[in-house]
């Protein structure tokens, strides 16, 4: 594994940030880290990049421990943090010469690097612009071709297109999908659209612990199944539904039932047969798909 997470512990006083966090990502799979605002994913990401101690656990990447070594393990990360920080008044060509000098970059291999950090993020017309007149979009690219200007084999991306206009999206999508045919990269967001465009398999988080740990693919099949959503006058009970599939009271009181099913139609009959043998006043009965963003909020509430 590129990288391996192992019961990572962190404590902000009583507050507890992360508890036992766990997991793996390797070259060629977008590995999406989700979960809500406050849920833990940055301070994920700062430990790893060695911005921030842990209080227990282990992260390995490339085989290192990055928790002992961090100088040693750094430049084998990319990081571009949610905030990207970027010198305003530094020209394009000038910021990134910078920062692989900070990496040890120097002479032809630094020349090389930045004609082709300069090329892959389109940013070779605006090399000598400041970098306060780009576009948000160009500034996203800027703090992407840092991340990348030492070739590092683990890349870490902290929401990378919040706002971001829908075509500089598809930019940003692409690029980081190029990016990642070669190397190890994880993308922090709270947004499932991200998720569902470019990544392969997903970390749930929320509150300090992670939730889930599946392929993309998995997920999306969970969400294949459909949604009743059950309305009536009187108030209901779950027990009657129950041999339907999974039963839940909805955001109406007892008188609103959820019921997840494989077989809507089948389970549309058997609803009604329920109302009829009880002598209920139906006031709604409607069919929906789940989607991968109904299982977030499944899973982070």
């Amino acid at each position: 594994m590129s990288l391996e997470v192992s019961q990572l512990c962190k404590n902000y006083g009583s507050q507890k940030a992360l508890d036992e966090v766990s997991f793996t990502a390797v070259p060629g799979r977008i590995l999406g880290f989700l979960g809500p605002n406050g849920a833990g994913k940055s301070t994920t990401m700062k430990i790893i990049t060695g911005f921030v101690q842990a209080d227990g656990g282990a992260v390995k990447v490339m085989g290192k421990d990055a928790l002992a070594l961090p100088k040693v393990v750094s430049p084998l990360i990319g990081y571009l943090p949610e905030k990207n920080p970027l010198y305003q008044d530094m020209y394009v060509r000038e910021f990134l010469a910078f920062a692989g000098g900070l990496y040890g970059l120097k002479g032809a291999v630094l020349k090389n690097r930045l004609a082709e950090m300069l090329e892959k993020t389109g940013l070779l017309p605006e090399q000598h612009k400041k970098i306060g007149q780009l576009s948000k979009g160009y500034q996203q690219r800027v703090g992407l071709a840092k991340a990348l200007i030492h070739d590092p084999q683990v890349v870490i991306l902290d929401e990378p297109t919040t706002g971001l206009d829908p075509n500089q999206l598809v930019g940003i999508r692409k690029l980081i999908q190029e990016v990642a045919a070669e190397k190890t990269l994880i993308l922090s967001t709270h947004i499932m659209q991200e998720v569902e465009a470019i990544c392969k398999d997903v970390v749930i988080i929320n509150q300090g612990k992670v939730k889930e740990v599946a392929s993309l693919e998995d997920l999306q099949s969970r969400g294949s199944l459909s949604q009743l959503s059950l309305e009536t006058e009187e108030d209901l009970d779950l027990t009657w539904f129950e041999s339907l599939g999974e039963v839940q009271f909805g955001t109406k009181g007892k008188s609103h039932v959820l019921i997840r099913v494989e077989d809507a139609g089948k389970a549309r009959k058997a609803v009604l047969q329920v109302l009829q043998a009880r002598q209920l006043n139906l006031i709604s009965l409607q069919q929906s798909k789940r989607n991968l963003e109904d299982l977030f909020r499944e899973i982070t509430q």
